[in-house]
């Protein structure tokens, strides 16, 4: 794997304020590696990041695993980019470098690993630029806007930081189709604002709320209570407001699983129970999310991965 990470080019391997932040392997490498050498990177990447992307990996087909790693290294690295990096101007240069090292990409001339094992995944699923690049718009939002005025507003934010992933998910489980993706979008919204009702304290200490503003300002919250981690009765009202509809988006998505094929169904189960304890868990602390971030218990992860077991052999 030295090919990969050495002979770096300036093109994002630049330091600088920041850069320290990231895995050196990170860097766009003076050459492309072979396609086995970026396959391996992709995998070790994806591997090493979550347990639970290896769970939910191990109930895909074989033959769609490596892909996925793919789609996920690129994925895990644009997400580095815009928020371990710790410098707004230099996240913004080295998105807009990852941005043209995609460009590239799509037109046969790239050289970071990430998008030479990607390249092969595209051309196989036929994925479109759209959904890679909508991410990385999501990424500079969260370099300059760090409120949202309205629940609208927020639901666009998730358009192109969340649902994206779902349309990935679909392309490569080949489906293409309008009613699949709305469905997909629906689900992957919640589950984005299921992490923000979750993280709420860690993504204020990050500079960020992405309570609506017209949602505090309505019940009465004052951002000086999120800062100050005071779990006002009001700020819980609040909290059960945004649980509510989010559940609701939930139910609205849950048709995409009889929709798909029999393991990307699993893997789909999986993750909206996932983000429906998530849900649970807030309501279970009766939704005093502040300087107390819910967690899913042990005994609850297992029984949804329990279920998810008997479903692949049943």
């Amino acid at each position: 794997m030295s090919s990969v990470v050495s002979n770096a080019s300036p093109i994002i391997a630049t330091r600088g304020a920041g850069w320290e932040n990231l895995p050196a392997e990170y860097a766009i490498p003076e050459h492309a590696p072979s396609l086995v050498e970026a396959r391996q990177y992709c995998r070790r990447l994806a591997r090493s990041h979550y347990e639970n992307f290896s769970v939910a990996t191990w109930f895909l087909p074989k033959h769609l695993r490596q892909h996925f790693c793919n789609v996920y290294a690129y994925c895990r690295i644009s997400d580095d980019l815009g928020d371990e990096v710790g410098n707004r101007d230099l996240s913004l240069q080295l998105l807009d470098q990852w941005e043209a090292e995609l460009e590239a990409c799509y037109s046969g001339h790239s050289r970071h690993p990430v998008f030479v094992a990607l390249a092969e995944t595209i051309s196989r699923f036929n994925i479109p630029q759209q959904p890679f690049a909508d991410l990385l718009k999501a990424f500079r939002q969260d370099q300059t806007v760090t409120r949202h005025a309205t629940f609208e507003d927020l639901l666009g934010y998730c358009r192109y930081s969340a649902n994206p992933v779902g349309h990935l998910v679909l392309y490569l489980c080949g489906y293409c189709d309008d009613e699949r993706q709305q469905l997909s979008d629906y689900t992957c919204t919640a589950l984005q604002l299921a992490n923000f009702w979750q993280d709420v304290s860690v993504d204020y200490e990050k500079g960020r709320i992405y309570i609506p503003v017209e949602d505090l300002n309505t019940l009465g919250v004052v951002e000086d209570a999120v800062s100050a981690k005071r779990n006002t009765g009001a700020f819980r009202e609040l909290m059960r407001f945004e649980v509510e509809r989010t559940r609701d988006l939930f139910r609205r998505g849950r048709p995409l699983i009889g929709k798909v094929n029999r393991e990307l169904a699993i893997d789909l189960e999986l993750f909206s129970r996932g983000g429906e304890e998530v849900l649970h868990a807030i309501e279970k602390q009766e939704y005093a999310v502040l300087g107390r971030r819910p967690a899913i218990s042990k005994f609850r992860k297992a029984a949804l991965l329990g279920r998810a077991v008997i479903g692949k052999f049943l």
